[in-house]
């Protein structure tokens, strides 16, 4: 397997192009850290985007919704979709309204997703799903029965087709601005998790478990 992924005229990135990334590891890397992703397709020639949990199996990535859902619909032979993942780390304030910008990894994923049927893959992605939210939960929670698996529909979109786009470092002003009496700098940002909260019908006597407990991401 390449550590790059080949560049086409559809993943190039074009603006700025000094923040694409097309390595392969720094590529999964966020996908990895990424919670939900937006799927971008086309029906009945309505553009639609939709968020939902996913989650990266080897060169792949798998995504899921209702059976009945409109991006479902057409699936069968193969879906046309745009995939994103972004994470923000920080806001850029710069001394002039034009510069400010934010700190962020993004991905972009094209290429033509298709329905799983196969059960033991559909079982094997929902595991993936709920490993990726909290290591451990799996084997804690009861897993999906007969019904549920036939009322989920999973897809799956090789990544073949990749790039990613990457904003790190300071405040970039024009030049006469950096004399300006304006502060500026970076806010980081971060998803930090809370304290876990115990549902009012969970059994008091059941310890929270050190997955929920001490929840690090």
């Amino acid at each position: 397997m390449p550590d790059s992924f080949a560049v086409s005229d559809r993943t190039r990135v074009v603006r700025e192009a000094n923040r694409a990334v097309y390595d392969r590891e720094a590529i999964y890397k966020i996908l990895d850290e990424g919670f939900v992703c937006h799927v971008g397709f086309a029906a009945e020639g309505q553009p639609f985007v939709i968020p939902t949990m996913f989650a990266r199996v080897g060169d792949a990535i798998y995504f899921h919704g209702s059976a009945a859902s409109r991006m479902l619909r057409g699936a069968g032979s193969g879906l046309p979709v745009c995939i994103t993942v972004t994470l923000l780390d920080g806001l850029v304030l710069a001394r002039s309204v034009f510069n400010h910008s934010m700190n962020y990894r993004s991905v972009v994923a094209l290429g033509t997703a298709t329905l799983i049927s196969e059960p033991a893959e559909k079982l094997a992605a929902l595991r993936a799903f709920t490993e990726k939210l909290i290591p451990g939960r799996w084997e804690d929670a009861r897993q999906p029965n007969e019904q549920e698996l036939k009322a989920t529909s999973i897809l799956k979109l090789p990544l073949t087709e990749v790039s990613a786009k990457v904003r790190t470092g300071d405040v970039e002003d024009d030049a006469p601005d950096y004399a300006l009496p304006v502060w500026a700098g970076i806010v980081p940002l971060r998803l930090v998790a809370d304290a876990a909260i115990r549902d009012e019908r969970s059994d008091a006597s059941i310890p929270t478990p050190p997955y929920a407990a001490h929840f690090r991401r």
